[in-house]
């Protein structure tokens, strides 16, 4: 098996992207693929980001967002296992149906998940945690994930406002309890540094939070990783943001843009 976890970013766009922009300027749907095979997330937008000869066969859900989530992709992909949360599994299970039905495919195993719950995937364990953000379903709770392998622990942060207190509690970053830090982190940055009064703070992050959070997580030593690695921003939206050389050249350390077709071994 790899050492480490292996992330290629197939998307690391907001809602708001759309193709090309008028800059020149492309970023897919928000979505990563780890250790070659189990996606997070995935949309149309980023098909032609995927590996050639790829056929990822799992995929765990964020939420219901439809820049997130697209059941008809996910069976083209190859996917045959499906995790989300609990909370909306039964809508998940119509939609999985229907679309399996209309490209003449067998429907997925859909595995409701449950906060805290340990799941094990190979050498992967992979932890539902609670995200702070909001979709049409009252009912839904969002998710982030903890992804650990061998001595890397990483924390995959989107969509959310910030890291709920539960969520820091579970995967042992609260400076309350004692627990185990993160070695790696990727989180979303819909907003800029310029967008702190922006509508989204209620449930995204933005630039200065990021960087806030990175900030306490090493002061408290609840983040400690290998020296040189970056902390990737992803979920930019595409009017809240420069360019990628913009960002390239701005972003505060240890921040870093991701972008799509970024491969990173943590």
């Amino acid at each position: 098996m790899e050492k480490g976890i292996g992330v290629r970013f197939l998307g690391t766009g907001a809602a708001d992207w759309n193709g090309r922009d008028e800059r020149g300027e492309l970023r897919r749907l928000t979505s990563i693929l780890v250790d070659r095979h189990i996606l997070i997330d995935f949309t149309p937008t980023a098909e032609d980001m995927l590996p050639e000869g790829s056929r990822p066969d799992i995929i765990f859900y964020t939420h219901s967002h439809r820049d997130h989530y697209n059941p008809e992709a996910a069976l083209k992909a190859g996917v045959k296992r499906v995790y989300l949360s609990q909370t909306w599994y039964d809508i998940a299970k119509v939609d999985f149906d229907r679309a399996a039905k209309a490209l003449n495919m067998e429907p997925p195993l859909i595995t409701p998940v449950y906060i805290g719950q340990q799941l094990q995937i190979e050498d992967l364990t992979v932890t539902p945690l609670p995200a702070n953000h909001a979709t049409g379903y009252m009912t839904e709770q969002t998710l982030i994930y903890l992804l650990e392998k061998q001595n890397t622990r990483l924390l995959y942060a989107t969509d959310t406002g910030g890291i709920p207190a539960l969520a820091a509690r579970i995967s042992g970053i609260d400076a309350h309890q004692k627990g185990s830090p993160i070695t790696a982190l990727i989180m979303e940055a819909t907003m800029g540094v310029d967008y702190e009064a922006d509508f989204r703070l209620f449930t995204h992050s933005s630039v200065a939070l990021v960087e806030r959070t990175v900030r306490v997580l090493k002061e408290t030593k609840r983040y400690l990783p290998p020296v040189g690695q970056p902390v990737y921003i992803t979920h930019l939206a595409r009017t809240l943001h420069g360019t990628q050389a913009d960002l390239d050249a701005h972003l505060p350390e240890p921040l870093r843009a991701a972008y799509d077709g970024l491969e990173v071994l943590f």
